[in-house]
């Protein structure tokens, strides 16, 4: 009687089957259950995809074309110095206050000044512009960096969580006890991954049209300066008097 009951108890025991209280299996049915299981370091690698999304959104507006200065916008801006002088164009950009128009300002507020000066001035307010729109995009960047490290981090501690429990509850012989460990802990690592691939491609797309800007504004500053060089006054050769 005894031996029976005992089988009994045995066979109904969680340990007898496989696993214990704190150590069932995982089941995972959706990328929420996923989240759930990852862990602690689930809730850094979140805020990191909020943030990610919520840049990539705000500077997907702020860099389209027609905010940074479009190629039509640049040719009002020259068409209103064939039309008016200098003065007309200056107006013409601090009505509609855009990078491009900027950049053009800075030409067009020095339009008398020997063409190595106005070169200059404007070269610094373009710099000045792409540093800003770059700088912008940082939180991109970290976000890129963070994020797999964290995953990283979140599976080097779920691997110590898995050993420590085969090393506390006498697991040796019984792998279930390992692989629900590194199950959790690789979800991390995937995590990470996921949100760090998403948000790298978005920075590359965003610094391609910084790149796309850059060259607009070089060529229209090609075409501003051939349009003042008609309003500056004439140098005269050294010995000959006006």
């Amino acid at each position: 009687m005894i031996p029976i009951l005992r089988q009994s108890l045995d066979a109904a025991s969680p340990i007898a089957a496989g696993t214990t209280a704190t150590n069932a299996p995982i089941e995972i049915e959706s990328v929420f259950d996923m989240v759930l299981n990852g862990g602690p370091l689930m809730i850094p690698i979140a805020l990191c995809s909020i943030v990610s999304i919520a840049y990539v959104v705000e500077r997907s507006i702020r860099l389209r074309e027609g905010e940074l200065g479009s190629m039509r916008y640049g040719k009002r801006i020259l068409a209103s110095l064939d039309e008016g002088g200098p003065q007309n164009a200056l107006e013409v950009c601090e009505r509609e206050s855009k990078p491009l128009g900027r950049v053009l300002r800075a030409g067009l507020a020095r339009f008398s000044s020997p063409v190595l000066e106005l070169e200059k001035a404007v070269e610094d307010a373009g710099a000045r512009e792409v540093k800003r729109l770059n700088a912008n995009l940082k939180p991109l960047v970290v976000v890129g960096m963070i994020a797999p490290l964290l995953g990283l981090l979140g599976t080097v501690w779920g691997m110590i969580e898995a050993f420590s429990n085969i090393a506390l509850q006498d697991g040796l012989g019984k792998p279930e006890l390992l692989a629900s460990g590194i199950s959790q802990a690789l979800i991390t690592t995937a995590a990470g991954l996921s949100v760090a691939i998403p948000t790298q491609a978005a920075h590359f797309w965003l610094r391609g049209r910084i790149d796309k800007f850059v060259r607009r504004a070089e060529d229209l500053v090609l075409d501003l300066q051939a349009g003042l060089d008609r309003f500056r006054p004439p140098v005269l050769e050294p010995g000959v008097e006006a």
